[in-house]
């Protein structure tokens, strides 16, 4: 998998990891994937929904140490 850019959104609240990634996203070209790092377990249904509901593609999640990873392919 290659990574277009790496998001740190680790202690922010929600909303702020959804806002960041939207931003982060729309710098990339499609096809890109961006790997997002947070805290906010909110997280966990709120990105897969946001990148549904946006045309982009969850690749892969994973939790490691309280730090949820997405990686999420632009569409």
């Amino acid at each position: 998998m290659n990574i277009a850019k790496v998001l740190d959104a680790k202690g922010l609240a929600c909303p702020m990891p959804i806002v960041k990634t939207k931003k982060a996203i729309n710098e990339l070209q499609s096809g890109d994937v961006l790997e997002i790092h947070t805290t906010d377990k909110g997280a966990k249904n709120d990105l897969p929904a946001w990148a549904k509901s946006g045309g982009h593609e969850l690749v892969k999640y994973d939790e490691e140490n309280d730090i949820l990873k997405f990686w999420i392919k632009k569409g």
